[in-house]
């Protein structure tokens, strides 16, 4: 499917609806003008819709590559299970201002689900690829050779020291993906768990009493300065981990 074809089908999709007129009622709930809080709905409506075409989240989109069983597939399907409970709390929230900011935050609850997406992927091919190393080998052959070169003479030196230094690459890659492997699990991890804790805040949140006014300002405002953490460091370990596997990974032919 083409973008614009993308971008049509979630610009139909029942739930943009659903979200703009909340935003729009909302701000309207708040003394702001009509016109304006028609602005803010309609505004709410286009962002989702582009967000959502821009992740591949339409008919064609296709489930992420992840190893079954893996921990990088346990940390996504728990923040999925949470990015779902934000989007069905927000969805059953009463139209008022409470609704209205939990509303706008579930683009960001999408986008860091999306990058989760990613990243689970290049943890599931970055434990493909060090499956291929044998590091237990890699370390006896070179304690092997290491010991021969201390008593070898004449030419077989160079030879010694051209083994020792293929090795030293195998080795050398295989730290880097074990280092980036565990640096976004880590991430993984603590993303999944900040969704979770968001999802919380909102359930405590959505069971006060109604006081006709924003209230709980400050902890919402504290909610969207977390999420936005969390969404920036995803995106943040996403370019380290793109730069950690690059071109250095495949070793000299």
């Amino acid at each position: 499917m083409s973008p614009t074809s993308r971008l049509i089908e979630e610009l139909r999709d029942p739930w943009g609806l659903l979200l703009g007129a909340t935003a729009g009622g909302a701000a309207w709930a708040v003394d702001v003008h009509p016109a304006a809080a028609a602005f803010v709905g309609v505004t709410v409506w286009l962002v989702k819709a582009g967000v959502a075409a821009a992740q591949g989240r339409g008919a064609g989109r296709t489930a992420p590559a992840v190893a079954e069983g893996s921990g990088e597939a346990y940390w996504l399907d728990r923040a999925a299970a949470a990015a779902r409970d934000f989007g069905e709390l927000s969805a059953s929230l009463e139209t008022g201002p409470l609704a209205g900011r939990i509303t706008l935050m579930r683009p960001r609850v999408e986008d860091s689900l999306a990058t989760l997406e990613r990243l689970a992927e290049h943890a599931s091919r970055t434990g493909a690829a060090l499956a291929r190393f044998d590091r237990g080998r890699l370390d006896r052959e070179h304690a092997r050779l290491t010991e021969e070169l201390r008593r070898a003479r004449g030419d077989v030196v160079d030879d010694i020291g051209r083994a020792l230094g293929s090795l030293a690459a195998q080795r050398a890659v295989a730290d880097r993906l074990t280092e980036t492997r565990n640096q976004v699990l880590t991430r993984m991890e603590s993303s999944a768990i900040g969704i979770e804790g968001l999802v919380a805040r909102v359930v405590e949140l959505a069971a006060m009493p109604a006081t006709g006014s924003l209230g709980p300002a400050r902890v919402l405002d504290e909610l969207a300065d977390g999420l936005e953490g969390v969404r920036r460091g995803l995106h943040e370990t996403e370019r380290i981990t793109r730069d950690a596997l690059g071109p250095r990974d495949a070793p000299d032919p």
